[in-house]
């Protein structure tokens, strides 16, 4: 019963993981881009809903249906401003230029909030569970997070597949100069997809910090699981990024049940191991 429990709390712990992957995957899909300011941004919407719960009456719930759609606005006008000015001079220049902005975040952070560990009072919803038994449960917030993977992934891939400006999304990816002839503008569909991407990781980092705490530093250490679990699972692939998500904290959840400080080493030999014997990852693709 105990590896069982350890497995579940594995596949919801990975459903958090692949939320936090989305948006990561989705730019690498539509922009062939590394965003390494990734895990920073999930800080940011942190600090965000803290403030805005601090100094307003906004319930959580009301400030997280407000931080997304502000990550959303910030991440189209990032594309347009700072991010399409780097894609042209090359992918060097965009790993730059994410990487400074994640060195900006963190020092704005630390300026403004301190060094001190925070987390988000979520009350019971981040400490109750659904008891399945005397050993099994269920927390309600990892299974909202592995519910608010799967299905913002199957709403992005619907989107993607059955609207115009998702077709336009992958066309631009494919071969954005044939895609400005028919009408497209590639840095327009860019902007959405990072919009998309902003959305997503703000969603995923709101939840890590009800689930657990942060601080302006942790960014880095979350970029490398949703790094891990896009590599996992195939870069570009959605589906894939799920299967990798879930791949990285299943192997996470059962390692630590036998040795708890051998937990990440474990995940981060899985993400080797894929490098080494499947580097196009389990579920590969050419786009979003």
């Amino acid at each position: 019963m105990d590896l069982l429990n350890a497995v579940l709390q594995g596949l919801l712990l990975g459903g958090l993981y692949a939320l936090f992957a989305t948006g990561l995957s989705i730019m690498f899909g539509v922009m062939r881009i590394v965003n390494l300011a990734h895990g920073d941004l999930a800080v940011v919407a942190s600090f965000l809903a803290l403030a805005l719960v601090t100094n307003t009456f906004l319930p959580l719930w009301a400030v997280v249906l407000v931080a997304i759609p502000i990550f959303s606005v910030l991440g189209y006008a990032l594309q347009r401003t700072l991010i399409q000015r780097s894609l042209g001079a090359g992918p060097l220049a965009t790993l730059l230029v994410t990487f400074g902005l994640s060195i900006v975040l963190q020092n704005v952070l630390l300026e403004s909030f301190s060094a001190d560990t925070r987390t988000l009072e979520a009350g019971s919803f981040a400490t109750s569970a659904i008891e399945l038994n005397d050993t099994i449960s269920l927390s309600y917030i990892g299974l909202f997070g592995l519910v608010a993977a799967v299905v913002t992934i199957v709403a992005i891939q619907l989107f993607v597949s059955r609207t115009r400006t998702g077709r336009m999304m992958r066309a631009a990816s494919d071969d954005p100069e044939t895609a400005s002839v028919v009408g497209a503008s590639p840095a327009h569909i860019y902007g959405i997809a990072t919009a998309i991407a902003f959305a997503t990781v703000a969603l995923a980092g709101l939840i890590f910090s009800m689930r657990s705490s942060f601080d302006p530093s942790i960014g880095p250490s979350r970029l490398l699981f949703a790094f891990e679990a896009v590599v996992i699972g195939g870069l570009g692939s959605l589906w894939g990024t799920l299967l990798g998500g879930l791949a990285l904290g299943l192997t996470q959840s059962v390692v630590s049940h036998y040795d708890p400080a051998s937990a990440v080493l474990a995940g981060h030999l899985v993400f080797l191991a894929v490098l080494a014997f499947r580097p196009q990852g389990l579920i590969p693709a050419r786009a979003v």
